[in-house]
């Protein structure tokens, strides 16, 4: 009797995987069963498809099948709070879909799944390939052993945006030294001499170019930057706002940021202290991303053109999967400077 039950509970488990993962491709369940059987009479295309259901909706791959990958891609992204990370997200979303993969959205949260325990789950998955916009390859003290691990498995993977030199991936990165020389020029030719920057931590490789071109580029101008004169914070309006109210209080009438929630950030402490932005002080962003032109004032801010980096970046990644080799040599793409009303000739 229990043998029965246990059978009969095994083929209604079976039935049911075979109806939703039909339902998913719009195929029939007959179809589903030659799939999972290695029967012949499915194109290549429906099998495909059939295999990419059951990792969907996370049923495990027959025994005979599991050393193939699926066709998944991993989009692991540090956060959704900041749109520039949605808008990336879409369009690699898209242009994956568009090449005939699945990509599985990986976000980190606060005392939640790490960067590293995504890269365990989806290397679990057979995923084909992994694509990093943001995360611990940009931060020079964080640990890197995870990349070592797709390394290992030669799993394809691109990284957006800059990375640590030693990691060896495909990169596809916005000049950070090219925005940084934009914006100071900007604010050079309003007659700005006080201009400070507000970046990221400081072990993170992006605000380090940035920071390093802004340096030069002032140097070359005849204009000191004094360290008091720069501030870090985490990516957060909260953190601009606390870094931006130390450099106003030193006196800067210009401040480059280097995202645009550290510039709205920027322009709430400008405010905190009874000033106005652009009257008192200058502010720009950086990305460029959804509603900066709705902001009050339409924000200044360097343009990532993230729809030619994030299509790069899975061109990049398909390249890899269908079995050539790609350069390790970062892609580097231009900004580009929006000029909006946040930004205005120094005070006098």
């Amino acid at each position: 009797m229990y043998a029965a039950c246990a059978n009969l509970r095994h083929y209604c488990g079976m039935t049911r995987r075979l109806a939703e993962v039909a339902r998913k491709v719009g195929v029939s369940e007959a179809t589903v069963s030659r799939v999972l059987n290695g029967k012949p009479g499915v194109s290549e295309s429906t099998r495909a498809a059939v295999l990419t259901a059951l990792d969907v909706l996370g049923y495990e791959r027959p025994t005979q099948l599991r050393g193939e990958r699926a066709r998944l891609v991993g989009l692991v992204l540090p956060e959704l709070q900041n749109p520039i990370f949605p808008a990336f997200a879409e369009i690699m979303g898209n242009a994956l879909a568009q090449q005939g993969f699945t990509p599985v959205l990986c976000t980190r949260t606060a005392g939640g799944v790490s960067e590293a325990d995504y890269v365990e789950l989806l290397l679990a998955q057979q995923v084909s390939g992994v694509v990093f916009a943001g995360g611990a390859y940009a931060q020079a003290d964080a640990s890197h052993e995870h990349y070592r691990l797709l390394i290992e498995r030669q799993l394809p993977t691109v990284l957006v945006n800059a990375a640590v030199e030693d990691l060896g991936f495909p990169r596809v990165s916005c000049d950070d030294a090219v925005a940084a020389e934009q914006a100071l020029t900007h604010l050079t030719s309003l007659g700005h001499e006080r201009v400070g920057m507000v970046l990221g931590p400081p072990d993170h490789v992006p605000s380090r170019r940035k920071l390093a071109a802004f340096t030069a580029a002032a140097a070359k101008a005849g204009l000191d930057v004094p360290a008091e004169w720069v501030g870090h914070a985490m990516f957060s309006l909260e953190g601009g706002q606390a870094a931006a109210t130390r450099l106003i209080e030193r006196g800067v009438t210009g401040i480059v940021c280097a995202s645009d929630p550290l510039a709205l950030g920027t322009v709430r402490a400008v405010r905190r202290r009874g000033m106005a932005v652009p009257k008192d002080v200058s502010v720009i962003g950086y990305d460029d991303s959804a509603f900066m032109n709705c902001t009050d004032p339409p924000l200044t801010t360097i343009r990532q053109p993230i729809e030619a980096m994030g299509r790069a970046a899975v061109d990049l990644l398909a390249v890899q999967i269908n079995g050539a080799e790609v350069s390790s040599e970062e892609l580097l793409y231009e900004p580009e400077l929006v000029v909006r009303a946040s930004t205005a000739p120094a005070p006098r």
